[in-house]
């Protein structure tokens, strides 16, 4: 981790933050509920900052993402096998990831003291969810009759699926006309990021404040709550990866202890450099070794790394549960299930942006379409660096994994893109 970087200066304002909080009680000053209101504001300015970016962010980047999808399936057969493929265990991880989630925090709950704490600080943050609707009237909800509105409302599912069809209709469009329309909103999402980018770098000094306002009310009870979440989200991530180890043996007839050896390289690069894109030629190796093919693991895994992100929406669902749970919220299974389809959609749709960008313009969305509270987000991005190990390691079990899987499909069907 850099000293200057960003991460590190976000961690310093959450540690600053929460100790002095922590400490203001015992100064017996006369003007301390002041300033915890004044810096209780001036953090929630930060924060409304950051979401006001959101939507227009989230609906850029899933139009190009369908640009870009599309211009990938029309390279062939075996490529949207690779693609599907990707999907399916993007689904199965996070449905695997809420599963134990739910499990983990009944037997491990969250420290009472502090998560009452932390419920007592949120200003803002819902505490029950609305009554789940019928069935036909769920289904009519996921489609927008007004998509401003739906804007206006975060309905985020409605927003997600009108995105989608507007990205599949202008993939119908002359190619000019096309063209024109994908190069703006793929403008859109750049300045989009750029306003990103000038909020986080006051991000230090927006979670000082949040983290002040917690540690004053919370004392250092919130040290365990930000422990707590790191140790629950790298086990997802990891459990993600797990999933992937399965896909070789069971998928790609891998033998677990060729498997294991390989993989040593893969872990110890994955873990130096958290970066999938940085293990690249390691894991090309590797699966070399286990007998994938050169046509296919030069295919495979580029796209992997660029698109399958197996602890991407594992890790951000167990997130938003997480939070929930601190929160005292209780998750239906409607709510749920449409938390686990943006989060998947979100992780595609994001592909290429920074991570400390990712981070938020992955969480949000799936925060407001499960109706979680988004109040903790702030602190625990100052922490997320260490989940990013077991994330990394995650990913390059997943790319690993699904390139031994598509090198058995070459042995009843080669592929026409190689």
């Amino acid at each position: 981790m850099k000293l200057n970087s960003l991460t590190t200066r976000i961690l310093a304002g959450l540690v600053a933050g929460l100790v002095l909080g922590a400490l203001l009680p015992g100064f017996h000053l006369a003007a301390q509920d002041q300033i915890v209101q004044t810096a209780d504001a001036l953090g929630g300015v930060w924060l409304d900052a950051l979401r006001m970016t959101i939507i227009p962010l989230v609906f850029a980047l899933l139009v190009v993402g369908v640009a870009q999808l599309a211009g990938t399936v029309r390279a062939g057969g075996f490529t949207v096998q690779v693609l599907l493929a990707f999907g399916g265990l993007l689904i199965l991880s996070t449905v695997v990831a809420v599963v134990a989630t739910f499990a983990l925090l009944q037997v491990w709950p969250a420290p009472a003291q502090a998560a009452q704490a932390l419920r007592a600080s949120a200003h803002g943050a819902a505490t029950t969810l609305p009554a789940s609707p019928p069935f036909g009237e769920m289904l009519r909800n996921f489609v927008p009759a007004n998509p401003i509105r739906a804007a206006s409302d975060g309905n985020m599912a409605a927003l997600v699926v009108f995105a989608l069809v507007f990205g599949i209709a202008a993939t119908r469009l002359e190619e000019h006309r096309r063209d024109a329309l994908f190069r703006f909103f793929d403008a859109v999402q750049a300045a989009m990021m750029v306003i990103v980018g000038w909020v986080l770098w006051a991000g230090p000094l927006g979670v000082f404040f949040l983290a002040l306002v917690v540690g004053a009310k919370t004392g250092f009870g919130a040290v365990g709550v930000l422990g707590q979440y790191v140790v629950v989200v790298s086990i997802m991530c990891l459990l993600a990866g797990v999933i992937g180890l399965i896909v070789a043996v069971v998928g790609g007839r891998v033998a677990p202890g060729k498997l294991i050896e390989a993989l040593i390289p893969v872990s110890a690069m994955a873990i130096s450099t958290q970066s999938s894109l940085a293990s690249l030629p390691v894991m090309l190796e590797a699966t070399e070794k286990l007998g994938v093919p050169e046509r296919v693991r030069g295919l495979v895994l580029p796209m992997a790394v660029a698109l399958f992100r197996i602890t991407s929406p594992a890790g951000n669902i167990a997130v938003v549960i997480y939070g929930a749970h601190i929160y005292g919220v209780p998750l239906d299974l409607p709510h749920i299930a449409a938390g686990v389809l943006v989060a998947v959609l979100v992780s595609l749709a994001a592909v290429g942006v920074a991570s400390s960008i990712t981070f938020f313009t992955t969480l949000v969305p799936i925060s407001m379409v499960m109706g979680a509270p988004m109040n903790l987000l702030p602190l625990l991005i100052a922490v997320e660096t260490l989940p990013d190990f077991s994330r990394t390691i995650g990913n390059v079990y997943g790319d690993v994994g699904i390139a031994s899987w598509a090198a058995r499909w070459t042995r009843r069907q080669a592929p026409a893109d190689a």
